[in-house]
């Protein structure tokens, strides 16, 4: 089990590293399918959409535990594995949704974190920094890979810059670095699935 970043008696550095994570933890949940394991998940819109990976969302039903604790469940709405991609919907309005950023001028050296649910420990943060940014057609960023600690729990959470904004969603490890999908991803997976940017409301 990944130990837990301990940030409190770290100074400024860790006051501010604990209330980023407290603003993560409003915006990430858990999601359940079965017993084949668990994920974590993005608060997409407060309408109840989520966001998360497609081999975590394996099925057409999921558990989403709340980032209250409460656990409600949620409806597949739309999968695409080949972009291991999934969305969510849960029968709760009024959430906080996700704040995107922007990543069309993310370099490497960037410091990012990431929050998840890895190996059962609930909002774990893992804090590195941008190793590579790898870009699709257009040069539009699709995978942002970064030198930090992922394990399984960690796919479908945010990773994030320093001021909270979420960049990616944490898919995979590959040679020792974490590998998040970007936004730019995540809005053209919700655009072709006809379910809107952020902010508007699911049919």
């Amino acid at each position: 089990m990944p130990p837990r970043m301990d940030v409190s008696t770290a100074g400024p550095l860790g006051a501010e590293l604990a209330a980023l994570a407290e603003a993560l933890q409003r915006v990430t949940v858990r999601v359940q399918v079965g017993g084949a394991g668990e994920g974590s998940g993005i608060v997409w819109r407060p309408d109840g959409l989520i966001v998360t990976n497609a081999h975590v969302a394996r099925g057409a039903a999921a558990r989403v535990s709340l980032p209250g604790g409460d656990r409600v469940e949620g409806r597949v709405v739309a999968r695409d594995p080949s972009a291991d991609l999934a969305a969510l919907l849960i029968p709760v309005g009024g959430l906080i949704p996700a704040t995107p950023g922007d990543t069309s001028t993310l370099r490497p050296g960037e410091i990012v974190v990431a929050l998840g649910h890895p190996l059962g420990v609930a909002n774990a943060l893992s804090l590195g920094v941008v190793h590579e940014v790898e870009r699709g057609r257009e040069g539009v960023p699709r995978w942002i890979a970064a030198d930090l600690r992922l394990a399984p729990g960690n796919s479908g959470g945010p990773l994030a810059g320093v001021d909270g904004r979420v960049l990616g969603l944490n898919t995979m490890v590959y040679g020792g670095l974490g590998y998040a999908l970007s936004v730019s991803a995540i809005a053209r997976f919700l655009r072709r699935a006809g379910l809107g940017p952020p902010g508007e409301r699911a049919a």
